[in-house]
């Protein structure tokens, strides 16, 4: 584990060490990056993990080996750039990049720090994909189900009502800009005045939206195609597609309960779009089940790790250390997919806590392993955070949740 510290007590630590092959640099230091931490760990490499506040829960965990701040890139891009460099100084060494959430991965590759190797592919590529204005058209040319949408540059509020109806979603082109200047990555908007609201407050920020449609969904039944396509291409692609059988709150939270699952629609779909736009590196494409259409449909594709990371990790298929191999000298190679079940345990009991909470989706048999902490032995169960063998996290996770400080985001 590592103490958070300033930036430029990081500095001095990782001067004082030496390493045998490139650290990873993950960034942010939350679930995701906890997730990344682990399954690189697992593998023997170090990591180091900034962010810019130390209330993540990553850094208590023992795969963790240096943590600090860094200047949060939407602040200060110039000073990102600057303060990684200092990092790879300091370590002597290239680093590995791991951005966990898009404003990280942006930061990457528009500021383009010395000494940093990146996993995925580069700018131009990540913003083709990243950028829901352009994946959507890409959805199009290759006949990609998407939910009916309208680019409010080119129509007018009054036409994209009358052609989606009301209530109807409004996402942004690029979520985190958006996330940081209303509080959240989608709005439903239930009147033609709230959905004027919502986008003179995007114009007023420089963000482009878009409406969509409130796609049917059927609960329980969204899914993703969880993946690492290696530069040579997506019929190299190690991927696992993971059902996320509960959210919380129902419908677009964050899952809480993510299952591998089969289906072959999905894979099909995601990599061709992944083809489409030449893109190399770790990948979440999701997808959601349109009842009325019987079909999946694309929502998104997140160019990073994400939750959910170590479904499938746990399930046979590691992608970081997949993506970190395809950049130094390491090697790794699949012995093979299984079946696997991810479980955020703070977001799932809190759902069924709730008044209207779901019917269980866990076995006895897993409850049981979750409360005996026997769970780490089974090749087919984990947990977001909770791990008896690396407490930290967990603890952590505790603290925040009962104390008055929170963590800038759910991931």
């Amino acid at each position: 584990m590592a103490a958070f510290v300033s930036h430029d007590d990081l500095l001095d630590q990782l001067a004082g060490a030496t390493f045998d092959r490139p650290p990873a640099l993950v960034a942010n230091a939350h679930i995701t990056g906890l997730g990344v931490a682990r399954a690189l760990a697992d593998h023997g490499v170090p990591v180091v993990a900034v962010d810019r506040t130390g209330e993540g829960v990553a850094p208590p965990s023992d795969a963790v080996d240096f943590a600090g701040a860094v200047t949060y890139p939407l602040d200060d891009p110039d000073g990102f750039r600057a303060d990684v460099e200092a990092v790879v100084e300091a370590a002597g060494t290239d680093l590995v990049a791991f951005g966990c959430m898009d404003e990280w991965v942006h930061a990457f590759v528009d500021t383009e720090p010395d000494g940093v190797r990146l996993p995925f592919a580069g700018r131009d590529v990540i913003d083709a994909v990243l950028d829901k204005s352009s994946l959507y058209r890409v959805a199009e040319d290759l006949g990609v189900p998407y939910p009916e949408t309208r680019w409010l540059d080119e129509t007018s509020v009054e036409a994209a009502i009358e052609a989606l109806g009301l209530p109807l979603i409004v996402k942004p082109a690029r979520k985190r800009e958006f996330e940081e200047a209303v509080g959240t990555n989608v709005v439903r908007v239930e009147t033609e005045a709230d959905f004027r609201d919502i986008v003179a407050t995007a114009a007023e920020a420089g963000i482009e939206v878009l409406a969509q449609e409130e796609v049917p969904v059927a609960r329980g039944a969204d899914a993703s195609l969880a993946s690492y396509v290696p530069p040579s291409g997506v019929a190299d692609t190690l991927g696992v597609v993971g059902t996320a059988r509960m959210r919380n709150p129902r419908g677009f939270g964050t899952a809480c309960v993510v299952e591998r699952s089969h289906e072959p629609a999905i894979e099909e779909r995601a990599r061709a779009v992944l083809a489409a736009t030449d893109y190399h590196g770790l990948s979440e494409a999701e997808f959601v089940y349109d009842r009325d259409r019987e079909t999946y449909v694309l929502l998104d594709v997140n160019t990073r790790p994400w939750k959910w990371i170590d479904l499938p990790v746990t399930a046979g298929a590691n992608l970081p250390m997949a993506a970190y191999a395809a950049v130094t000298d390491a090697s790794y190679e699949s012995s093979g997919v299984h079946d696997a079940t991810w479980v955020s345990l703070a977001d799932y009991l809190e759902l069924l806590a709730t008044d209207d909470g779901p019917a269980d989706v866990l076995a006895p048999g897993d409850w049981r392993s979750f409360l005996a902490r026997d769970f780490e032995t089974r090749p087919d169960l984990t947990a977001a955070v909770y791990r008896p063998s690396d407490p930290g996290p967990a603890e952590r996770l505790l603290r925040t949740a009962f104390g008055r400080r929170e963590y800038y985001c759910s991931c």
